[in-house]
């Protein structure tokens, strides 16, 4: 009897090519523009953007329009989707390969706790969201801060909203601080929210490791609290895959 021959999954099909391997594992970890991907792979722009368009079209990767300026894009793993597609096509090779992408919850405490710095314009939204999530989803072994580059008065009420109703994280009370106010310290993980801070954001060290999540200012959308709550998922699943790579 002849086994009958399936098709390879869309998702091996796409991540098998050497180059379009490199983007995925770049994109692993910060969002890039194309100009900073042809340097961190070294190929031409072209041949670059051909390959990311094929990843577009395969729903692995992403783009949005960059705060800071209208003429450039980020691009964005997605990460929900690849870890779906990765588990789809276990389960296409053999039923034993059926894979559940649960990220690993840390079971002891490092030595030292990695410092996490997460960052936007006015730290009313984004930053703080991304700070609350990342110590609520098991973040209590690490040093968790979030600051920014021109702090409003008052966190957004429709931010500390959307948090309460979807996490049960209550964030009255809590105040956006200066960048400054953060001067000398050192951070293991700066992590910008907004295109426009990523571009002004200060040094914390040499060893810092930079990473970039482009997120829009919920606060400038029409679509006033449904935005919020969209913008808190989409960082939520960002810190979730993040969990596991500060306290591996």
């Amino acid at each position: 009897m002849v086994t009958p021959v399936q098709p390879v999954p869309a998702f091996v099909r796409l991540a098998c090519h050497p180059l379009r391997w490199r983007l995925l594992s770049e994109l692993a970890t910060s969002d890039y523009r194309v100009r900073e991907l042809v340097d961190l792979v070294d190929h031409p722009q072209n041949l670059v953007s051909y390959h990311l368009r094929l990843l577009r079209d395969g729903d692995l990767v992403t783009t949005r329009r960059s705060s800071a300026d209208a003429r450039d894009s980020y691009y964005h793993l997605a990460l929900d989707r690849c870890a779906n597609a990765l588990a789809a096509s276990g389960l296409a090779l053999h039923p034993a390969l059926h894979l559940t992408p649960v990220p690993p919850r840390p079971s002891t405490a490092p030595a030292r706790p990695p410092a996490v710095l997460f960052t936007c314009t006015g730290n009313s939204a984004r930053s703080p969201i991304a700070e609350a999530l990342l110590r609520h989803h098991g973040g209590d072994h690490l040093e968790i801060v979030s600051a920014g580059s021109h702090p409003r008065p008052h966190l957004h009420r429709d931010a500390v909203r959307a948090l309460r109703e979807g996490y049960g994280i209550d964030l009255e009370g809590r105040r956006p601080r200066h960048l400054d106010t953060l001067a000398g310290r050192h951070f293991d993980h700066v992590i910008s929210l907004c295109d426009k801070v990523r571009e002004v954001c200060p040094d914390f060290g040499d060893r810092s490791r930079r990473i970039h999540w482009s997120i829009p200012d919920p606060a400038a959308e029409q679509a006033g609290y449904p935005a919020f709550v969209r913008i808190v998922a989409e960082i939520d699943t960002r810190v979730r895959y993040l969990l596991p790579v500060l306290t591996p």
